[in-house]
């Protein structure tokens, strides 16, 4: 008859001297524990890591433990389910043996593959964004090629945008009102502007009063009538 309590006293023993650092017992029954599994770092110091719970069951090794990724770090959601598929599938290759060391040394080399994958997506992310980037400056060189569709479609766009500021400019005159005139611009649009002083006058005939205090009398003027400029007609009248 096997003694599974035996057999996993044995093993636990063994995991604590293999995995001193990242071994964690969480209870004693039923027994529970922890192991840390960390990938290599990469180039640039980056890992990815899973700790693994598991919990013997009472006919273990005969039947699985149970198992579970209690942390994660750096590991994509899709990546922790190929761990757990990873795990249904070596529990069944050594069904009736222990084997918590087979189980944490397959997800070691899963964590390592998977930093490959991180590199390698990276890296072809880095190319596409190279190669996005080298077909953009080509097309800015090549310019566009033009066709009649694409310039009867660029002449359409280009027209409709024309139409659009002149209805744009068109309102807002409208809204703000007609904008002030210059005096050229008032003579050029009303011709009428340049005879208006003349019509004024002949309206007002020779009704045009003049306020003699504006002037000095005359004969307190000292004139010289010998001067050849002097012209009294000029001058008006000293009759009232």
């Amino acid at each position: 008859m096997t003694d599974y309590a035996e057999e996993q006293r044995n093993e636990l023993e063994a995991i604590e001297s293999i995995y001193p650092d990242s071994y964690t017992v969480l209870s004693d029954d039923p027994t529970s524990f922890t192991i840390t599994v960390t990938s290599d770092a990469d180039e640039n110091g980056e890992i990815v890591e899973a700790t693994l719970k598991f919990t013997y069951v009472e006919k273990y090794p005969d039947e699985p433990p149970l198992w579970e990724i209690h942390s994660q770090e750096n590991l994509e959601d899709s990546d922790a389910e190929d761990i757990l598929t990873l795990l249904q599938q070596q529990a069944e290759e050594n069904m009736g043996m222990v084997m918590i060391f087979s189980l944490v040394t397959a997800v070691q080399e899963k964590l390592n593959e998977i930093v490959d994958m991180i590199k390698n997506r990276r890296e072809e992310e880095k190319q596409r964004r190279e190669a996005e980037l080298e077909e953009a400056e080509k097309v800015l060189f090549q310019g566009t090629v033009v066709t009649i569709e694409n310039f009867l479609t660029w002449k359409a766009k280009f027209e409709l945008e024309m139409f659009e500021l002149r209805s744009k400019i068109q309102k807002e005159e409208e809204q703000g009102g007609k904008l002030k005139l210059t005096g050229k611009q008032l003579f050029e649009t009303d011709h009428n502007l340049d005879t208006s002083d003349i019509q004024f006058l002949e309206e007002a005939g020779n009704n045009v009063e003049v306020d003699e205090s504006l002037f000095q009398d005359i004969e307190d003027l000292d004139l010289d009538e010998d001067d050849p400029d002097f012209n009294p007609l000029a001058m008006g009248s000293d009759e009232d």
